[in-house]
């Protein structure tokens, strides 16, 4: 197996391994210069010399050069006093040339030779022209990086809707996706003002615990379901996953929470859990059963109806020519008697 050192670029980002070569005596909050793709830079130890799986490295491993020595850290400290600068000579040149971009933050790598311009923006930008009249101003190798909503709240940091920092920014190093499903599997408001942060995505906290909620709602039954419980039959109209429970209302219309052991199940058979109002395949079964029987009843309904309609229909035949008989035998009638 592989020894690797994890190393990070800025704080609270992504862990990257690199190759320490012989420098087994590296250890955690040291720095060190590092070859990458794009040239050398300073990095952090978060993970001293270690044993990784073969799986876990991906690609081409780069490797650790040297330590950093305290000129490296003056001249990274040097340029980082000028970020703050730049930003603001940034912002001014996209707003000159009228480009539909927010410029979020600008970063020096250690030795100046390059600046690195994260912006976010809705759709692409052409920033040529920008680019062309950055390099001229500072008189070095720039780059521009598009960002996400999500990359653009971890840089610009802030407090999140628990009134603490947020969570990108103090410990999590890498995003995982997040679904309306995460919500709704914890019963939560499918309001977006309620489930979004400040970046205005889907919470991150939503996905800490849907593992658990996942696993909990497996035993849960279905809201609306019927069930019988120690106290009579009734109906789930709540479910409470983490207390194991549910809340039932009765026949009485009382609204009583039983824990889940304690329901019974309605059905005989043995195919029934004993906790759900019946699978998906068996309601759907029964749904499709029923409205069989209904358009077969409709149909009854109409074919009596026509049979009625058609008997009424020779019925008033009947009855008219019973009444030109009667009129025809009076009329002879009349003619004996004159």
């Amino acid at each position: 197996m592989p020894v690797v050192v994890g190393v990070q670029f800025q704080p609270v980002s992504k862990v990257y391994y690199f190759d320490p070569k012989d420098q087994l005596s590296l250890a955690s909050d040291d720095y060190v210069i590092v070859d990458t793709a794009k040239g050398q830079e300073v990095a952090r130890i978060v993970q001293p010399p270690h044993q990784v799986d073969e799986s876990d490295v991906v690609g081409e491993m780069k490797s650790v050069l040297r330590r950093a020595t305290a000129w490296d850290m003056v001249q990274k400290d040097r340029w980082s006093r000028k970020e703050a600068e730049a930003l603001a000579v940034c912002r001014e040149k996209a707003k000159a040339h009228k480009l539909k971009m927010k410029v979020v933050r600008c970063e020096y790598n250690y030795t100046g030779g390059r600046l690195t311009v994260y912006f976010s923006a809705e759709n692409r930008v052409d920033f040529r022209a920008l680019v062309r009249e950055l390099a001229r101003t500072f008189r070095t190798r720039i780059e521009m990086r598009q960002i996400g909503a999500r990359d653009e709240a971890k840089l610009l940091d802030g407090v999140g809707k628990c009134g603490r920092q947020l969570c990108c920014t103090s410990w999590l190093r890498e995003f995982t996706a997040i679904s309306i499903r995460m919500a709704k599997n914890q019963q939560l408001p499918l309001n977006p003002d309620e489930i979004s942060g400040v970046c205005g995505r889907l919470l991150c906290c939503l996905s800490y615990e849907d593992a658990n909620y996942r696993e909990q709602n497996k035993k849960m039954p279905k809201i609306g379901s019927e069930a019988i419980t120690p106290q009579g039959k009734g109906r789930v109209r709540y479910i409470h996953p983490l207390r194991e429970s549910v809340t039932v209302r009765l026949e009485s219309n009382a609204m009583v929470e039983f824990p889940v052991d304690e329901l019974i199940t309605a059905k005989s058979g043995g195919k029934s859990c004993g906790t759900c109002g019946g699978c998906t395949t068996t309601r759907r079964a029964s749904a499709d059963a029923d409205n069989a029987a209904q358009r077969a009843k409709q149909g009854k309904s109409a074919k009596s109806s026509d049979a009625k309609e058609g008997g009424d229909t020779q019925e008033s035949k009947a009855g008219r020519k019973r009444r030109r008989r009667r009129g025809r035998r009076r009329g002879s009638t009349n003619k004996n008697t004159n």
